[in-house]
């Protein structure tokens, strides 16, 4: 099916063992992936909406077992959708020069566009990106992978979703769970969009996963929320929240005493939390439908302090602000 199999082209190239494909070993195809590359770059130059991924799941065709997500499984341990795989070193080296195609031929040209770097599944701490990269992606990404990867100081990015039903509301909290925990893009399939249904209004069951208007606009209550917040100077904040029972929170916060909160699952909740002394306020968001709710304020001598949030259902979000 490969466009680069030498009988499915006039540019004789090279016959080679397509798990080869994407690695520097593909004789004469290399030079027409440059060529593409650097076309490509220079085409697209003056889009300013555009990242370049160097390539989608490359450890697919080249996997090497890099752990686990549940190692207590009896069956399939080793298998996906338990399996975290990174690309060989054979494909590294390929995206490696890829990425020097991509860098080399934006100096020539006016404007420069972000590089993205595929992980892999799931989670992993990687251990150095490939230069040039600012975005990395993961699919169907843990929080945890957002967590880990904190430090490298790139935009991490949950780059694919589905395969868990249609409802919307299990794709909404990946997203909340995900940027809450200092993710920078959340990106997902949306099987709304099909051929007949450009305005991504086709709510057959189509395809493995979600989407829809509803679940777009979902979406943007999490975008309105970020945005009001100082994201420059907020930070993942593992000490804040000392305890929530029956709850899983994600927590971003600022040296100025900005909070913002993602309280994923069903409540009412108490959850206590460790605070500085000070004027405190509270602002409680819907997440499905982002109506704000004011939750008063309080002053605090330092310590602990006791949050009860209201009922709710699959989620509720807070931003606390010291005065």
């Amino acid at each position: 099916m490969s466009p680069f199999n030498r009988a499915n082209n006039v540019n004789q190239t090279d016959a080679i063992d397509w798990k080869k494909v994407n690695t520097l070993e593909n004789g004469n195809v290399l030079q027409h992936q440059e060529r593409y590359v650097r076309k490509l770059v220079h085409e697209a130059n003056d889009s300013a909406n555009v990242i370049f991924e160097i390539a989608n799941e490359p450890w697919s065709d080249r996997p090497v077992l890099a752990n686990v997500v549940n190692p207590y499984l009896f069956t399939g341990r080793d298998q996906y959708p338990n399996s975290v795989e990174l690309p060989d070193e054979l494909s590294m080296a390929w995206q490696a020069r890829v990425a020097d195609w991509i860098t080399s031929e934006e100096s020539k040209l006016p404007d420069r566009h972000l590089i993205a770097q595929n992980c892999c599944n799931f989670v992993y701490p990687m251990k150095q990106t490939i230069a040039g990269v600012s975005v990395v992606n993961f699919h169907y990404a843990y929080p945890q992978a957002a967590v880990l990867n904190y430090g490298l100081g790139k935009a991490l990015s949950y780059d694919e979703t589905g395969f868990l039903g249609r409802e919307d509301e299990k794709y909404a909290r990946q997203a909340w769970n995900f940027m809450l925990s200092g993710g920078g893009v959340f990106d997902n399939l949306d099987y709304s969009f099909s051929v007949g249904h450009e305005d991504g209004k086709d709510l057959q069951a189509n395809g493995p996963g979600g989407g829809s208007p509803e679940l777009r606009r979902q979406l943007r209550v999490l975008s309105d929320f970020l945005r009001d917040l100082p994201l420059v100077e907020m930070s993942p904040d593992f000490d804040t929240v000392r305890h929530a029972g029956g709850v899983v929170t994600h927590m971003l916060s600022s040296h100025s005493g900005q909070y913002a909160m993602y309280v994923d699952g069903d409540g009412p909740a108490e959850i206590s939390l460790k605070l500085p002394p000070g004027e405190y306020s509270v602002q409680w968001v819907d997440v499905i439908t982002g109506d704000k709710k004011d939750g008063g304020g309080f002053k605090h001598p330092g310590g602990e302090k006791i949050l009860k949030t209201a009922a709710f259902r699959n989620g509720i979000a807070a931003r606390i602000s010291r005065r």
